[in-house]
């Protein structure tokens, strides 16, 4: 009967294939909700639910509490700086992501800012649409082999970044303390433990680390002035480790040649931010991570990771708060 199954909530932006696995399970209930939902529509729903995929909707003490039958709560995607881990660890309800669904796609997102930005992709299409081909010497684009990379954040993504960056014969220097310095090297990169003490070092920045308390705010104005003059910095991890008004002085002042960024501290970010307004800065909607191929991938795992919880056998590689399968 209807009322034995399982209610479990998906967003209308989730990939078909990951909805398909769910819808066709003859013991759960799907529902569809909109993924820019308010929180007065959302908490009346959360009741009599056992499973939720969130897109970019948190997940807080307040929908914790509204959730009396909850069991699983999936992001879709890798990041989860607007759900509240503590609240699910507390009721015992793992918070999963979707692994390395994403990975490649962000990875590849960040190196083709850097080439962008290299190569001045953007000024030079507007000479020639702006028929000024005779200006194209005015400012030369620049080879990325034998430059040097600086990766903060050394996990799924920030390694295949890595990966991508070693064939083009740069030199990558990793930042992360959380990675054995064996690791790194094994992958043909040179590890670094001193993050201040890299930075002038560096031609550009690519950044690959979560956003949380240690990392907000991490390339402030002292940082960002810390790091040679005409490098370039990129983000695609998240909005707010990178300072805007401090990434704007830089920008600004000549320091630094340019920026790629796929998030900012406010998204959407308004139109009206002084960063958009520069040159040098390339800037994408939060898309990195949003393929057709990461879409079906991240769908996937996404459905199975509420599956495996639903079916008592959570898959462990992706839950976040792994003490609440002790």
């Amino acid at each position: 009967m209807a009322t034995n199954k399982r209610k479990v909530m998906l967003p209308h932006t989730m990939g078909q294939q990951g909805l398909n696995l769910i819808k066709a399970r003859a013991d759960i209930e799907t529902m569809i909700y909109p993924a820019g939902i308010s929180q007065a529509d959302l908490l009346p729903l959360l009741t009599d639910c056992a499973g939720i995929a969130l897109s970019g909707t948190p997940y807080r003490q307040t929908e914790m509490d509204a959730s009396p039958a909850m069991q699983v709560v999936a992001r879709i995607g890798v990041g989860y700086d607007a759900v509240e881990v503590p609240a699910l660890t507390a009721r015992g309800v793992p918070l999963m992501t979707a692994g390395i669904a994403n990975s490649t796609s962000v990875a590849e997102q960040a190196f083709h800012l850097m080439i962008a930005l290299a190569k001045k992709n953007a000024a030079m299409d507007r000479l020639v649409k702006g028929g000024r081909w005779g200006d194209r010497h005015g400012g030369l684009p620049m080879e990325l082999s034998g430059k040097t990379v600086l990766i903060v954040g050394f996990g799924r993504i920030g390694t295949r970044s890595a990966k991508r960056c070693v064939g083009f014969d740069m030199t990558v220097l990793i930042y992360d303390p959380y990675v054995v310095t064996g690791t790194i090297i094994a992958t043909g990169c040179q590890p670094v433990s001193d993050l201040d003490a890299a930075l002038p070092r560096a031609d550009f920045v690519s950044i690959h680390c979560p956003k949380n308390p240690e990392t907000i705010g991490l390339f402030n104005a002292a940082r960002l002035g810390r790091m040679k003059k005409g490098a370039f910095i990129v983000n695609t991890a998240r909005g707010g480790i990178i300072d805007e008004p401090a990434l704007l002085g830089a920008l600004t002042s000549g320091h630094l040649a340019g920026a790629g960024l796929d998030v900012f501290e406010e998204e959407p970010t308004p139109v009206n931010n002084d960063l958009l307004k520069l040159d040098t800065v390339i800037a994408s909607p939060h898309m990195a991570g949003v393929t057709v191929e990461a879409v079906a991938a991240m769908a996937m795992a996404t459905a199975q990771n509420i599956l495996s919880v639903l079916d008592g056998e959570p898959n462990r590689d992706n839950v976040i708060n792994k003490e609440v399968l002790r």
